[in-house]
């Protein structure tokens, strides 16, 4: 290693400038004083000042020489600056490697999100959820919206419709054609309106603004009833973004000039059918008809069916050259086939007995949701059932919000809700649907059962029917499915689904706590006059709740009933 010298160039030139700095002020001193000496005496007072002002500044001097020194002799570790550049080299070659990892899996897909205009941060906040392709109607949209054509989309429930348009108009909006012309500061009016029939259908889609147009620093707000309308006021003061809201809600703020479209970029219809079921079609038309100057505006509508005022909805107020995205064709709304459609005869005064074992039997533990057609029933069926809840209508808006807060988070599992509930949730993980008899309209039955098995998952979906006044022919004819018909879980289903849970449950009690129970489970084994199989299965059918399991009937799902099969050897005649 070769020796550094004070002669060796290695003093900055900050340094030297300083040094130079210094030289000039003192030989300016001395002349000062040298003219003072010639021309005057000097007092022993001023005298002394211009020593304490040399002293300072040589010492100084003589402190930077110190640390320009100490600087130039300090100790290097190698050791620490080859492993930080060995920790580069790794972290380099490691982002390389998943880099090469997710060119390898878009290469066989033809949906994978990286072969899309999708920003970085986007590609990261949807790896963060695990989403590496997109789905269909994704797919077949993107480009279309984000090159700034007008559009209707089509799809089954389940199939990602909001994150079609979600993600063109934010990469639109922060990287694309919208982006010169959006608004920003404070007090901004909104870019993007999106209306949807339900609170709670735009509360999720509010959700998904919040995550991926909160990762490019957009900011969104939800309007809808049953909510203050002081603090809607307040963000929209402070400016926003993305307005998501339901007709009603967004007509009131219209009307109480607190929304300004002058600067809409979007404006989308989400589930527009429905809202034309819920009678939502004057409110629609008059928000619509509030941009006055519609081609600056791209106008996005989406809907599972296309009813003459739908087709109106769009001919009226979307650009001649639409494009269109049809998932569905000229097939009839069909349910989802990657849910096992079940149905099962019971009388309705079986049900509350019936359902918690349809729950131990195909829930497999996941979250579950009963549809009932009446509030009254909803309330009693949740009262019945451990840990349930109940939503509908005659709830208040601030408790629905912590009901669905809680079955999202797990809190509690079963959800008994009316059709309010039905159309529009997004909950995952809903692993069984219960509908307590058949709804009289078929899409009724599509949009229940589709709370399960969505995003590309599977699902049960169970419909109790009374064989007495029954139209499950009707919706198995319609909905497109094939009715699975089986009886009430009797007592080989109950113990192995029960059976199974409890036995995972015994296996996760620690093992320190066996010494405390020893002598008793020795006790029991040594006087009960039972094997140790049958005290253990004594013990998970305690554990799973059971303390006796009762026969019911394969006709009406009653218990204490036994259903009886009469075979003759030949004929019976009556006398009729």
């Amino acid at each position: 290693m070769p020796s550094l010298s004070l002669s060796d160039p290695l003093l900055s030139e900050a340094s030297k400038d300083k040094k130079e700095k210094k030289n000039k002020k003192m030989k300016s001193m001395e002349t000062v004083n040298g003219t003072l000496e010639a021309d005057a005496p000097i007092s022993e007072k001023k005298k002394r000042k211009e020593s304490k002002k040399r002293k300072a500044l040589e010492t100084e001097d003589a402190e930077e020489r110190s640390e320009t020194s100490s600087e130039l002799f300090e100790p290097v570790n190698w050791k620490d600056e080859e492993s930080e550049k060995n920790k580069k080299k790794k972290k380099s070659k490691k982002a390389k490697v998943e880099e090469e990892d997710d060119e390898a899996k878009s290469e066989g897909d033809p949906n994978a999100v990286s072969r899309f205009r999708i920003s970085e941060q986007l590609r990261a906040k949807l790896k963060e959820k695990g989403i590496e392709s997109l789905f269909p109607i994704q797919a077949m949209t993107f480009d279309t919206i984000l090159d700034g054509s007008d559009l209707v989309g089509r799809a089954r429930t389940g199939q990602g419709k909001t994150l079609a348009f979600v993600l063109p108009m934010l990469e639109s909006l922060t990287n694309g054609p919208a982006k010169a012309s959006r608004k920003t500061g404070y007090g901004r009016v909104p870019s993007v309106l999106v209306l949807l029939p339900t609170r709670e259908l735009a509360k999720q889609v509010y959700a998904d603004f919040e995550v991926y147009g909160g990762a490019l620093g957009l900011v969104s707000c939800c309007l809808y009833g049953g909510a203050p309308y002081q603090s809607q006021e307040i963000r929209l003061k402070r400016g926003v973004d993305i307005v998501i809201g339901t007709p009603g809600r967004v007509k009131d703020h219209i009307e109480r000039g607190n929304i300004d479209f002058s600067s809409l970029k979007f404006r989308v219809l989400d589930e527009a059918d429905e809202m034309l079921r819920m009678g939502f079609v004057e409110d629609v038309e008059l928000i619509l008809g509030k941009v006055e100057d519609t081609s600056k505006v791209q106008t996005l509508l989406f809907s599972a069916t296309l009813p003459s005022w739908v087709k109106q909805i769009a001919a009226r107020f979307l650009k001649p050259d639409k494009k269109t995205a049809d998932l569905v064709g000229n097939e009839k709304m069909k349910a989802s086939t990657s849910v096992r459609h079940i149905v099962l005869p019971c009388s309705s005064s079986a049900r509350s007995q019936l359902i918690p074992d349809v729950i131990r039997c195909y829930g497999s533990g996941g979250r579950t949701i009963i549809f009932t057609e009446t509030k009254d029933s909803a309330s009693t069926l949740a009262g019945l059932l451990p840990g349930a809840r109940a939503l509908h209508g005659d709830i208040q808006q601030a408790q629905r919000e912590v009901t669905l807060a809680g079955f999202r988070s797990g809190k509690f599992m079963t959800l008994v809700a009316t059709n309010v509930a039905a159309r529009g949730l997004d909950i995952h993980d809903v692993q069984l649907i219960i509908q307590c008899e058949p709804p009289r309209d078929v899409e009724d039955y599509i949009h229940r059962s589709g709370r399960t098995g969505r995003a590309g998952n599977t699902g049960v979906a169970v419909m109790l029917y009374d064989p007495r006044k029954s139209n499950i022919s009707k919706i198995e004819r319609e909905s497109g499915v094939k009715f699975e018909h089986i009886s009430a879980p009797q007592q080989a289903d109950i113990a192995k689904a029960a059976g199974g849970e409890a036995a995972e449950m015994i296996i996760q009690v620690s093992d320190n706590v066996i010494p405390a129970f020893k002598s008793a489970a020795e006790e029991l084994l040594n006087t009960s006059g039972l094997s140790a199989v049958e005290l253990l299965a004594k013990a998970l059918a305690k554990a799973a709740g059971y303390t006796e399991i009762k026969k019911r009937s394969l006709l009406t799902s009653m218990e204490n009933y036994v259903t009886v099969l009469l075979e003759a050897g030949s004929p019976i005649y009556t006398p009729s």
